[in-house]
């Protein structure tokens, strides 16, 4: 049942940045991988922390040195998520950026301004998307 709210809850937030928080700040992304993964994951990371609770109906988080279910404080998981969460961001945007250097450094991550306006199907691929 807590799967559902917070599916619920991420559904909702995720429907509000792709389509307020993205026309607000301007940012181009055709796909909505920002507003939908990456706050939606942020928010399901987070709410897991919360939903483990046992007095939710969670399991509880295994200790794993005396072999049993240990106990459950609310703010230090919900903390060691957040932490995760933080680590996550630091190793997929610092990635992010390296990969992106490397490939605007062999082959650029613009086409030219003459490509765009001829078609990237026609420049790119040598064929045409449609035959009017």
């Amino acid at each position: 049942m807590g799967a559902l709210v917070l599916g619920l809850i991420a559904g909702v937030v995720c429907l509000f940045f792709v389509t307020s928080i993205k026309n607000m700040f301007g940012y181009d992304d055709a796909l909505d991988v920002f507003g939908v993964h990456c706050i939606g994951g942020i928010i399901g990371a987070i709410g897991t922390g919360i939903l483990v609770a046992p007095a939710l109906g969670g399991t509880g988080i295994m200790n794993y040195e005396i072999g049993k279910i240990g106990d459950y404080d609310f703010w230090a998981q919900v903390i060691a998520q957040g932490k995760a969460v933080g680590m996550t961001l630091l190793w997929s945007g610092i990635g992010s950026f390296i990969i992106f250097k490397v490939v605007d450094l062999l082959v650029g991550l613009r086409p030219t301004m003459e490509a765009e306006r001829e078609g990237l199907d026609l420049t790119d691929h040598n064929e045409r998307a449609y035959n009017m």
